[in-house]
């Protein structure tokens, strides 16, 4: 069995103390046990204003939020799913929302550009990331120890073709910064769901509380097994959630249940 980890954040407008706090809490996470740990998204920046995060986009391979990365894969030997940082775009005024994976090597051995853009406007709250980001047009995964795992962001969540289109996974996991309106409406039930119809494990590391900036994200970073039984939750606060992804457990369930086999679309 491999222990997982998914860190929980209050991200802030400020890039050297949000990777002060990652550092902390990776390192708490390693401390439990687990070999893979994953941030949320948005982590190294949460600005005042959308735009904020594009003077801080890196190049791939070069800037501090990547080097630390590296650093924190390599010196706990940990797949380290970065969340997502701001990469330089081909629109020199927006960014990609990225995720990158190192290896307990610190090396870069994976990389998913956000495909689906959050826009949101009900009433006085209103979102709408294509002002800002350039969506990704590939499906991500890599593979781990105990086999495939998806990359997906956030707003992706909500279509599950895209997690068809990476296989059969071991592990999804889902970086995000839900809004606490629709969190508390839709996070839980979305995740279950993909969890129980691609028989897999679903590790989802969240923002989850009132940033400086205003916006109150909802939190609940949790991981959910192939049955859809939440195995570890936290509701608000930064914080680390963990568990097991145990090989025996996610075959017996494709082998009592063999939906991905009955397949016909």
């Amino acid at each position: 069995m491999t222990t997982v980890a998914a860190i929980q954040m209050v991200s802030t407008p400020d890039v050297a103390d949000n990777i002060a706090r990652a550092r902390q809490l990776v390192a708490r996470a390693a401390a439990t046990g687990a070999t893979l740990v994953s941030l949320p998204e948005y982590w190294p920046i949460m600005g005042m204003h959308e735009a904020d995060k594009v003077g801080h986009a890196e190049r791939p391979g070069a800037g501090p939020i990547q080097q630390f990365m590296a650093e924190a894969a390599r010196e706990h030997a940990i797949w380290l799913i970065g969340g997502t940082l701001p990469l330089v775009s081909p629109d020199a005024a927006k960014v990609m929302n990225t995720t990158l994976v190192y290896d307990p090597a610190g090396r870069p051995v994976g990389r998913y550009d956000k495909i689906h853009l959050f826009g949101f406007n009900k009433g006085d709250e209103a979102y709408d990331e294509a002002r800002t980001i350039v969506p990704g047009a590939a499906v991500g995964s890599f593979e781990a120890p105990f086999g495939r795992v998806g990359l997906s962001v956030c707003y992706d969540l909500r279509f599950p073709e895209l997690y068809r289109a990476m296989g059969e996974c071991a592990l999804i996991v889902v970086p995000a910064a839900f809004t606490y309106t629709t969190g508390r409406a839709h996070w839980e039930v979305l995740l279950r769901a993909r969890a129980i119809e691609n028989q897999c494990y679903v590790l989802a590391a969240a923002q989850g509380g009132v940033h400086a900036n205003g916006r109150r994200t909802y939190g609940h970073s949790m991981l959910i097994d192939p049955w859809g039984e939440v195995k570890d939750v936290l509701a608000e606060g930064e914080g680390v959630v963990s568990g097991v992804i145990d090989a025996g457990f996610l075959a017996g369930v494709r082998e009592s249940l063999p939906a991905l086999k009955h397949r016909k679309l």
